[in-house]
């Protein structure tokens, strides 16, 4: 016989706390243990349950006391022991300082839609009961009026997020409810905007999006979402009609009036269904594989569309959802595709700050494409991206966007119409002695490098504040745009001799290399007639560190490149040209020309020095008598690099002028060139047997002006000393084509082709 239940036990335990993942609130998991014992004590039944208890903190804020709020939550909440204050504190501390963002947030979001609107028809006397579900689930099997009030009850319960569990277990429920959007949401806009809403609960968290995957709510979405932007296009061709054809008279101007009275009301509802739509597939797009699936079905196209409304609040999410979706290369290529730039550009400015922020940023993922920063200059938003940078919220976006503009040579000169580079330098003087932000610097270097844009940035006292805060600061990056408006000719480069000792100064090998190739590279710019460069090296010493920096390996290639550069400015000077050969630079350069025989630019500066020394009659005949520097230039002479030859034929045309040996050794070099070119056309043209003669024979044996003529090399008649080829082929049997980089006396590389050796 059983014993008689006597009393029921009951024990409450709190296994675990954690924070609430969209409100400032935490969330209590604890365990509730009943027991019905019998006469004698023993235990005749028993269940357990496991629960959670929502703590909401809303005065939660940055400046709240979180010890003496902890304390008080352990008053007020007889489940968490007193020994779990330290874990308490800690989680309140983690509410106070974290930050959500409804495109960025991983486990739940926090933006919801705007709270729906009492719909027409529908009036709700009633409060929802989680133990009714079954009752409104009966309602979704009637008319539309009783399907918007079941699902309008069901969503009473679904937003509320202890409620989603246990409808979640309800499959009778969400299968009435997806059943009914499938057949229905053509229907009634009010209908489908609340089970998209009921869905939409779900989708914010992570855990539930398999049930809303399963219904396949997601491609309902899709669907709802084209349907209703044809529709409303629809609507504006028919109200564009009516206003076109209403003539001015009371009756039909009150119709007219009465037919955009309602549109304006279609608009709202469907406007309110667009965005639940979209919040859903937003909080979908967390899984890649669901985003590819709505690219796959012109997601893009979609939301891009839906630019064109005015509703501040669609619009926020719209831009959200394409900002999200621009961080892949397919997306982005999507809104290239389409006029994302310029239904952008119209949000630009606006009074609503979130969309203006999300707006810029979306901006700034797709300004990383050239095509698309080209479009953003066309559509005009450079100066309203300018005029945001007195914005203090949004300056630094907008420097981002305009430096990345600025990246293109494009587009530099286009600041000239705009009030940025003068906002820039302000910025830059109230700096002060403060560190410049990297978005500042970095387009104040790529505007300088524009000729206009530098002259406005002197304009005034502006490169003295620039060279003052430089060299006080040792700022490097800030000696990078002084170097950059250096290099322009004209009127901005004379107003640089006032400084030309402080660089100077700063040339030392005690000084950091990044530092000094910034203030070397700014004197190497400064090709100014007048300039005293003789006094200059003198005064600071520099030819001695010009000359150990040339050794291979001595510093960084970008310092070692300076330095010729440097010195090319300085051989202007015949004087400062005499100085440095007897100081044994050249020898040094020709060393550092076989070593870096693979860098052009290295190669052509280098050239470009002995260019400048053959000018002058004390260095020319150091570089032509006692150096290998012509054999060198020879050697050039045919290079791949355009301006290589061209300064290398510049060079040799001097040292040909003045010193009859090397002028034939020049041109035997040349005839040797183009005569291989022509035996090379005529070989290609004599095994193709398919193709005629280049020249008829009959007609053209008196045409010795097609002959090359080197001054005395070859006679006037065409015709070729055989000791001349016999010489050439002894020199050049193994070389059939033009030569590839030439390489110098002092060394050779292996896959090099023979050159010409001079005795």
């Amino acid at each position: 016989m059983q014993d008689d239940p006597r009393y029921l036990k009951r024990r409450v335990t709190a296994n675990s706390l954690d924070v609430h993942p969209t409100e400032k609130a935490l969330v209590v998991h604890y365990e509730v243990e009943a027991s019905i014992l019998g006469e004698g004590g023993g235990q005749m039944l028993g269940e357990r349950k496991e629960g959670q208890k929502i703590i909401r903190v809303k005065s939660l804020s940055p400046s709240t006391d979180v010890g003496a709020l902890a304390k008080k939550v352990l008053e007020e909440c007889k489940l968490i022991p007193s020994s779990r204050l330290p874990q308490v504190e800690q989680l309140l501390y983690y509410l106070q300082t974290r930050k959500t963002s409804p495109v960025e947030g991983k486990e739940k979001k926090t933006v919801k839609p705007r709270e729906l609107t009492p719909f027409e028809g529908m009036e709700l006397n009633e409060e929802a009961s989680i133990t009714k579900v079954d009752e409104y689930v009966e309602l979704l099997y009637e008319g539309i009026p009783e399907k918007i009030r079941g699902s309008a009850l069901i969503l009473q319960l679904a937003r509320n997020p202890d409620n989603l569990e246990d409808l979640l277990h309800n499959e009778a429920a969400l299968g009435a409810l997806a059943r009914v959007l499938r057949e229905d949401w053509k229907q009634s806009v009010e209908l489908a905007t609340i089970i998209i809403y009921i869905f939409f609960c779900f989708s914010s968290f992570s855990q539930f999006h398999g049930v809303v995957s399963h219904y396949k709510i997601g491609a309902l979405c899709m669907s709802v979402v084209e349907h209703e932007l044809k529709r409303h296009d629809v609507w504006r061709e028919e109200l564009r009609k009516k206003n076109k054809s209403a003539p001015e008279n009371g009756s039909l101007r009150r119709d007219q009036d009465k037919a955009q009275r309602k549109y304006q009301g279609l608009l709202a509802k469907q406007e309110q269904l667009l965005r639940v739509s979209l919040y859903l597939l937003l909080n979908l797009a967390e899984d890649t594989r669901t985003e590819l699936k709505m690219r796959n079905k012109n997601i893009v196209g979609l939301l891009v569309k839906v630019l064109e409304r005015d509703d501040e609040e669609l619009l926020v999410l719209v831009v959200s959802f394409l900002k999200k979706l621009s961080i892949f290369l397919e997306n982005k290529n999507d809104m290239a595709e389409v006029d994302t730039v310029e239904r952008l550009a119209r949000l630009i400015p606006c009074e609503h700050e979130d969309l203006l922020n999300l707006t810029l940023r979306l901006l700034l993922n797709l300004s990383f494409d050239s095509g698309l920063r080209a479009k953003m200059v066309e559509v005009g938003l450079l100066p309203k991206l300018t005029a945001l940078l007195g914005d203090e919220s949004n300056r630094q976006v907008a420097m981002r966007i305009l430096y990345h503009i600025s990246i293109d040579d494009r587009f530099k000169g286009m600041f000239v119409y705009t009030d940025c580079i003068p906002q820039l330098m302000q910025m830059l003087y109230e700096h002060g002695e403060d560190e410049i932000e990297a978005e500042l610097i970095s387009v104040c270097i790529n505007l300088a490098a524009n000729k206009r844009n530098a002259q406005l940035m002197c304009e005034g006292n502006g490169l003295k504040m620039l060279m003052k805060r430089a060299l006080k600061m040792k700022d490097c990056l800030l000696m990078k745009m002084i170097r950059n408006i250096s290099q322009h000719d004209g009127p901005t480069k004379s107003l640089f001799i006032d400084y030309v000792g402080d660089l100077a100064a700063e040339i030392r090998s005690e000084e950091e290399e990044e530092w000094v190739l910034e203030c070397l590279g700014t004197l190497a710019n400064l090709t100014i007639p007048d300039l005293d460069w003789e006094l200059v090296l003198k005064e600071y010493n520099l030819v001695p560190y010009l000359k150990d920096r040339l050794k291979p390996g001595s510093a960084e290639d970008d310092l070692i490149l300076e330095v010729v550069i440097m010195i090319g400015t300085v051989s202007m000077d015949d004087a400062c040209a005499a100085m440095l050969a007897k100081s044994g630079i050249i020898p040094a350069l020709i060393e550092l020309l076989n070593a870096q025989q693979e860098d052009d630019e290295f190669v052509c500066q280098i050239v470009y020095v002995f260019y400048q020394m053959v000018f002058h009659q004390a260095t020319r005949d150091v570089i032509i008598k006692d150096t290998q520097a012509p054999a060198y230039l020879i050697d050039l002479m045919h290079d791949k690099n355009a301006e290589i030859r061209k300064v290398c034929d510049n060079t040799l045309d001097i040292i040909a002028e003045y010193d009859e040996e090397w002028g034939r050794k020049i041109q035997s070099e040349k005839f040797r060139f183009h005569n291989n070119q022509w035996l090379e056309m005529v070989e290609s043209r004599q095994a193709d047997e398919s193709e005629p003669y280049l020249y008829d024979n009959d007609n053209d044996n008196d045409r010795t002006d097609l002959f090359y003529s080197a001054d005395g090399i070859t006679p006037g008649d065409g015709s070729v000393s055989p000791d001349f080829f016999i010489s050439c082929s002894r020199t050049f049997s193994s070389t059939t084509a033009s030569p590839g980089r030439p390489v110098t006396a002092y060394g050779f590389r292996p896959d090099e082709q023979p050159f010409y050796q001079y005795s």
